[in-house]
C-alpha cells in the first residue's frame, strides 16, 4: 500500500507557474544554455513536484500553509542553489524515506531537467533515453559535474611589498579545463582559417555577413536575378534604425545602406515589404512574380543561387555594429575559403575515413503534425550538409578537427582517459551549439541586431535571406561566448552537491536497464504525441557530433543517424500511415508505462508531466495509462510558458503532472 504524498493532497500551482514561466528569461547558469533540448520542463516546475512527490502529505492546517510556501518559494530561479533550503528539502526528504536517499528514475530524461532537480534534492538518481544527443547532453549535466567539477587545492604565489606569498586556492578541474581547451581550440581554428574572415583598414571586425538565396526572374523579356528577402531592416531600434535599400540599375537589383547614420531612407519605402513571402518571390526590376511551387522547383533543379549582400562590423572599443554593402573583395575572400574547403575536405575524408561535411540525408518532411517540420528538401537541401555554405562548412570541419586534436594532446599530457572524454564532450557540445548559430537557416533579427539560432521553433523551415556569423567575432553563438557559457553552466552544476553521480543509460523507455520494483519514484516528461519530431530535429547535432566525438563516444555515435524505429511518437508508420502511427505510439506508451510500472516499488510514485494541445494526444495518454497498472491519484495544471513565445502563441498546452501509484 502506497502512503499519500504532499503532492496528491495540495500543490501551489499559481506560484509555481509564475516561476516556471519566468525561467524562461534566466540564460546565466541555466540548464537551457548547455545544449539546445526541445520540450525541456522547467527547473521550477521539475524542483517543486519532484520534492512535493517525495514528502508526506500535511499534518495540520499549519503546516499545510508552511509547505506551500516553502515549495513557492524552493521554485523561485534565485534559490536553486540556496544552501539551507536545499538542505531543508533533503532533510525532509530522507526523514520520509527512512533515512536513506529514494532511487529515483526519469526513462525520459531528454535535456536533463527533470533528473538534475531529483539529483538536486539528494536522490539516487537515474536518467535514460533513446536519442544519443539526448544522452551527451545529461552526461555533462548529470554525471561530469558530479564526478570531475569537486574543488581541488591549488597552490598559489603573489608578491607583496617585495616578497612572495605563497597561498592555496580552490578550483573546479572541470571548469578550468573546458575554458583551458576551449580557448586552445578557438586560437588554434584562428590561426588556420582566421584570414578567410579579413579586419578592415580601420581595424573594424566583419562578425557577420548578410546573403540572399536568389532566383532567375522568369519573365522571357527581363530574367533579372531576384535576391529573395522577407524584409530589408538591419537594425531597428528606437533610437537606430538601418536598413537594406534596394534600387534597380542597368537591369539588375543593387542595394545600399539607409537610415540613421547613412543615406536618408528613400520617400514611400517600407523596410518590412521584402521580395519574398512564402515562397511567392516578387522581381524587382519588372514587378513580375514566380509563384511558390516554380520558386520551389528553381531550387531542386540547381538553377537559384545566393548573394552576400551586406557585411556586419564591430570596431573593438566602440558599442553598437555598422555596416556596409558586400564588395567583389568580400566575395573573393569567400571563393578562397571555398577552395579551401575542397582541399581540407579531401585530406579530412581520408583521414577519418568519412566525409566531414555530413553527407547524410536530411527529413523529408512529408505526412502531418510534426513531420511536416521540415521544409528543407523542398528546396534541394537534400543532405545535412545542404544547411550550410561553404565557409560555414570550413569552420565547423576546422572546430571538429581541433577539438579531436585537443584530445590527442590531452592525452599526451598525461590526462586520465575518461576525464579527458569528459572535457572533449563539452567541446563537442560547444561547436554542436556553435553550428546552429552558423547555418543558412539562420536569420538576422533586426530588433537585437543578432543573428538568430536555427531553431526558433521545433522545425527546419526554409530561410531566403540568412546570416553567416564570423565565429572568431562577437555575435550570439560565436565560439568564445560559447566556451563561456559552458563554463558557468559547468559551475552550477558542480554546486549542485550529491556524493553519487547520476547513472545515465541509453535504451528504449519500453525496455529498461533495470530490475524490478526497483525505485521509489518515477519522474518524467514522456513525448507528446505529434508535437515534436525529436529525432529529426536532434539528427542536426548528431552528424556534427559524430564527427568530433564520435570516437569517444561509439556506442552513441555508431549509426547513420539517430535511432527511429523505437522512437514514440506518433508519426505515419507502416502501411496504415497516420493510423498506424497513433496505435504506435500508444501501444509504445503503455508499454513505457507498463515499465514503469514494474520498476517502482509497491510503495512508489510515479509523477508524469504531459503537455498536448489535442484531444487526440490527450486520448492516447489516458488509453495507455489505463492499461499500464498504474492508478492515478492525482492531477495539477501546470503554465510553464510564456504567452509570448510563438509555440505557446499557436496553441494552448497546460502540462499537468500526474501523481501515479503503481496500483498492486
Amino acid at each position: 500500500m502506497k502512503d499519500k504524498r504532499f503532492i496528491e493532497e495540495t500543490f501551489p500551482v499559481k506560484e509555481v507557474s509564475v516561476e516556471s514561466a519566468r525561467e524562461k528569461n534566466i540564460r546565466h547558469g541555466h540548464i537551457s544554455t548547455l545544449h539546445i533540448w526541445w520540450a525541456r520542463r522547467p527547473l521550477a516546475s521539475s524542483r517543486a513536484t519532484n520534492y512535493a512527490a517525495l514528502i508526506p502529505p500535511p499534518k495540520d492546517i499549519d503546516d499545510w500553509n508552511n509547505k506551500r510556501q516553502f515549495i513557492a518559494d524552493f521554485s523561485k530561479w534565485e534559490n536553486s542553489l540556496n544552501q539551507s533550503m536545499i538542505e531543508r528539502a533533503r532533510k525532509d526528504i530522507l526523514e520520509a524515506s527512512g533515512g536513506k536517499p529514494p532511487k529515483v528514475l526519469d526513462p525520459f530524461g531528454g535535456g536533463g531537467a527533470i533528473p538534475l532537480e531529483a539529483l538536486r534534492l539528494g536522490c539516487e538518481t537515474y536518467s535514460n533515453d533513446l536519442n544519443p544527443v539526448a544522452i551527451l547532453i545529461q552526461k555533462c549535466t548529470l554525471e561530469y559535474p558530479q564526478k570531475y567539477g569537486r574543488p581541488v587545492k591549488r597552490k598559489t604565489t603573489s608578491e607583496f611589498m617585495g616578497n612572495e606569498i605563497e597561498g592555496e586556492e580552490d578550483v573546479n578541474p572541470l571548469l578550468e579545463d573546458v575554458k583551458k581547451w576551449g580557448d586552445w581550440v578557438l586560437e588554434e581554428a584562428k590561426k588556420e582559417i582566421g584570414r578567410f574572415y579579413p579586419i578592415e583598414d580601420d581595424g573594424s571586425i566583419p562578425v557577420g555577413y548578410i546573403w540572399a538565396r536568389t532566383i532567375p526572374c522568369q519573365n522571357p523579356s527581363c530574367g533579372a536575378e531576384i535576391p529573395l528577402m522577407r524584409q530589408f531592416w538591419l537594425a531597428k531600434k528606437a533610437k537606430k534604425k538601418v536598413t537594406l535599400s534596394p534600387y534597380v540599375e542597368d537591369g539588375g537589383v543593387h542595394f545600399k545602406i539607409a537610415g540613421d547614420g547613412y543615406e536618408t531612407m528613400p520617400d514611400g519605402f517600407d523596410p518590412s515589404k521584402g521580395t519574398v513571402a512564402r515562397a511567392v518571390a516578387t522581381c524587382p526590376v519588372c514587378g513580375s512574380t514566380v509563384d511558390a511551387n516554380t520558386t520551389r522547383r528553381l531550387f531542386q533543379e540547381g538553377t537559384a543561387d545566393q548573394r552576400m549582400v551586406a557585411v556586419v562590423l564591430h570596431k573593438p572599443g566602440q558599442s553598437g555594429k555598422r555596416y556596409r554593402i558586400a564588395t567583389g573583395k568580400d566575395v573573393d575572400v569567400f571563393r578562397e575559403a571555398a577552395e579551401y574547403l575542397k582541399e581540407k575536405r579531401e585530406k579530412l575524408t581520408l583521414e577519418w575515413g568519412m566525409d566531414p561535411v555530413p553527407d547524410e540525408p536530411t527529413p523529408e518532411g512529408k505526412g502531418r503534425g510534426a513531420e511536416r517540420a521540415f521544409s528543407v528538401r523542398n528546396y534541394g537541401m537534400n543532405t545535412w550538409g545542404d544547411l550550410f555554405n561553404a565557409r560555414q562548412k570550413l569552420a565547423l570541419i576546422t572546430f571538429a578537427k581541433k577539438v579531436r586534436h585537443a584530445h590527442c594532446k590531452m592525452l599526451n599530457e598525461g590526462y586520465e582517459v575518461e576525464y579527458a572524454k569528459a572535457v572533449v564532450g563539452y567541446l563537442g557540445l560547444i561547436l554542436s551549439r556553435h553550428s546552429s548559430y552558423n547555418a543558412t537557416l539562420c536569420w538576422w533579427e533586426p530588433l537585437g541586431e543578432r543573428s538568430f539560432n536555427v531553431f526558433g521553433r521545433q522545425a527546419l523551415p526554409m530561410v531566403f535571406d540568412h546570416s553567416e556569423q564570423n565565429p572568431f567575432g562577437n555575435l550570439t553563438g560565436n565560439w568564445k561566448l560559447q566556451t563561456n557559457i559552458t563554463a558557468e553552466i559547468i559551475e552550477h552544476f558542480s554546486n549542485i552537491k550529491n556524493e553519487i553521480p547520476a547513472v545515465v543509460t541509453q535504451a528504449s523507455a519500453t525496455s529498461l536497464l533495470h530490475p524490478g520494483n526497483f525505485f521509489d519514484a518515477v519522474f518524467t516528461d514522456p513525448p507528446y504525441y505529434d508535437n515534436v519530431p525529436y529525432s529529426y530535429l536532434s539528427d542536426f547535432f548528431y552528424v556534427w557530433l559524430k564527427r568530433t566525438v564520435g570516437d569517444l563516444y561509439p556506442e552513441l555515435f555508431s549509426t547513420p543517424l539517430t535511432p527511429k524505429k523505437n522512437e514514440i511518437v506518433a508519426y505515419s508508420n507502416g502501411p496504415g500511415g497516420w493510423k498506424d502511427g497513433k496505435a504506435f505510439f500508444e501501444d509504445m506508451l503503455k508499454k513505457s508505462f507498463q515499465e514503469i510500472h514494474r520498476v517502482l516499488k509497491p510503495a512508489g510514485i510515479a509523477v508524469i508531466v504531459y503537455a498536448h494541445k489535442s484531444t487526440e494526444g490527450w486520448e492516447t495518454l489516458i488509453n495507455s495509462l489505463l492499461d499500464s497498472g498504474l492508478i492515478m491519484t492525482g492531477a495539477w495544471p501546470l503554465h510553464t510558458e510564456m504567452a509570448t513565445r510563438l509555440r505557446a502563441q499557436e496553441s494552448a498546452t497546460l502540462p499537468p503532472p500526474y501523481t501515479l501509484s503503481p496500483g498492486r
